[in-house]
């Protein structure tokens, strides 16, 4: 069973910044499109950055290109997203997802693609 667990949320000021862990057990990670999504109440989980299998695909949503960064070390087993010049329209709780199952793509940018998702980690940007 594939378990991820995010870490690295918390409280920063507006220009700040973050880096955000996923570790991922129970399946073989180097195989597997990820990607971190976030939400906020009352709207819909977006995708922010996804990567492909071996990290050397990425995507980034145009309000997070530039700023965010996101990697994948597959001999930890690990994703990460780090988080720079961070605004206040970025807090939210941020989501680790992996897809289970087989995928020609670089990379999915959409909920319905991916099977496994972490508890998530609150990220709160203060102005």
């Amino acid at each position: 069973q594939v378990q991820l667990v995010e870490s690295g949320g918390g409280l920063v000021q507006a220009g700040g910044s973050l880096r955000l862990s996923c570790a991922a057990s129970g399946g073989a990670f180097s195989t597997k499109h990820m990607g971190w999504f976030r939400q906020t109440p009352g709207k819909e989980r977006e995708c922010v950055a996804a990567i492909s299998r071996s990290g050397g695909s990425t995507y980034y949503a145009n309000s997070v290109k530039g700023r965010f960064t996101i990697s994948r070390d597959n001999a930890k087993n690990s994703l990460y997203l780090q988080m720079n010049s961070l605004k206040p329209e970025d807090t939210a709780a941020y989501y680790c997802a992996l897809r289970s199952y087989y995928g020609s793509r670089d990379y999915y940018t959409e909920n319905r693609n991916y099977d496994y998702w972490g508890q998530g980690t609150q990220v709160t940007v203060s102005s």
